[in-house]
């Protein structure tokens, strides 16, 4: 195939000493470019430059703000109790339905005190009592405000901040306040009592509370 020459019409098209459009296009491009890369120089300095050393032109990066991480957001109490999510059905509302849970729960506490023995002092039972989660727990109000609250035993099924939902023998649901109540709790032979008004955290927080020891108070 012979090589590819221009007819010597399209050569003499563009007269002598005249840049083609091409040419000033790319004149025009390299100056822009020249003029981008180099902002802090004048033109007269730019082409002074350009024709004694190479230039190194500038890259500026983009500063690239703080990614927010977007943390998954659970439901508010308001959806949640809208929900209903906590709420025991009544048809689930039988004591014999958890008595697998409070011997699970007997397990969890002879696991947690190293084995309940008789010499073992009841100071260190209460103590961790006092941070163990008590769902499965047969628990007794000993003493309260509220006479008809005195005597209510049964196995806990919720815990909240601020009251004790419990489950007796005869198949009653009772949510009874933490203030103004003290419960008993049952392990093996070993009775702790818990005063409600000191005792009104959740029990995530009250795992990593510090309970002082203090004496026995009237209500």
């Amino acid at each position: 195939m012979p090589p590819l020459f221009l007819p010597p019409k399209t050569r003499e098209s563009f007269p002598p000493h005249t840049e083609r459009p091409g040419a000033q296009r790319a004149e025009a491009f390299l100056q822009a470019f020249l003029r981008r890369c180099t902002p802090h120089m004048s033109q007269s300095a730019r082409e002074d430059q350009l024709q004694r050393k190479a230039v190194v032109l500038e890259y500026f990066t983009r500063r690239r703000g703080k990614e927010q991480r977007r943390r998954a957001r659970g439901l508010s109490a308001r959806q949640r109790r809208a929900l209903r999510l906590f709420d025991i059905k009544p048809e689930q509302q039988r004591y014999d339905l958890f008595l697998p849970l409070h011997e699970l729960w007997k397990q969890y506490i002879r696991d947690l005190c190293n084995g309940l023995r008789p010499d073992t002092q009841p100071q260190a039972i209460q103590a961790k009592l006092l941070k163990a989660d008590l769902h499965g727990a047969i628990v007794s109000v000993t003493k309260s405000k509220c006479p008809s609250y005195v005597g209510v035993t049964g196995i806990l099924l919720q815990e909240t901040k601020h009251v004790f939902k419990i489950i007796t023998k005869e198949d009653r649901l009772k949510v009874i306040p933490k203030l103004g109540c003290v419960f008993s709790v049952e392990t093996d032979g070993f009775v702790s009592y818990i005063h409600g008004s000191k005792f009104q955290l959740r029990s995530s927080e009250r795992s990593a509370k510090k309970f002082k020891a203090k004496g026995t108070m009237d209500l």
